[in-house]
């Protein structure tokens, strides 16, 4: 839905003062794609909705902060994705340090994958397989390849070392890539 500056100016000062119609128009406006990306941070849609939930709120608190440069809908994004990212290192602190420093040093060597382009997936297929991996796994593939983050920037996020990053990231894509694989085959299996 298209507004103008000054209707929008003006939504936003009544979201910085409480005003509730103004906050409902914003959360449900935003609600649909940033539902989309809270599911590829969580392992279910409960969890979802739940990040989602605290990420608003925290949108509502720092509305006032939002200095207009860049869309509106890109400062929510980097909130949501911010309380995404604060829950997952809640729900499991130690996840990303699990790799032996020995797997670190291997993972400068390892080689990024690419998806080939033989198959077509649906968005909803790709999502089925990132609720397949590790969040660890999930995180970092979501990090790098949806939101463009760099591994530096994704090590500091997270408190992980860059070479973890990429070797994160290099198993998210290798299991991704079998799943997808694996349900290509089962889809050619059943149409025999």
């Amino acid at each position: 839905m298209k507004i103008s500056p000054e209707a929008l100016k003006d939504i936003l000062a009544g979201c910085a003062k409480g005003d509730p119609k103004s906050q409902q128009w914003v959360f449900e406006t935003h609600y649909g794609k940033m539902l989309v990306v809270c599911l590829r941070y969580a392992e279910n849609m409960d969890e979802a909705k739940d990040i989602l939930q605290d990420g608003f709120i925290k949108v509502f608190d720092k509305i006032g902060k939002f200095d207009g440069k860049g869309s509106l809908e890109g400062w929510i994004r980097r909130v949501i994705v911010n309380t995404a990212i604060d829950a997952i290192r809640k729900k499991k602190a130690n996840m990303f340090t699990s790799f032996e420093d020995q797997e670190e040093k291997l993972s400068d060597s390892i080689e990024e994958e690419t998806f080939e382009d033989e198959f077509e997936f649906s968005a909803n297929d790709v999502l089925n397989a990132l609720h397949q991996i590790s969040p660890a796994y999930r995180t970092v593939f979501n990090l790098y390849v949806l939101e463009g983050h760099t591994h530096k920037e994704i090590a500091e996020k997270l408190g992980i070392s860059e070479g973890t990053s990429k070797s994160n990231l290099a198993k998210a894509k290798q299991r991704i890539k079998k799943i997808l694989t694996t349900k290509i085959g089962k889809k050619v299996d059943e149409t025999i």
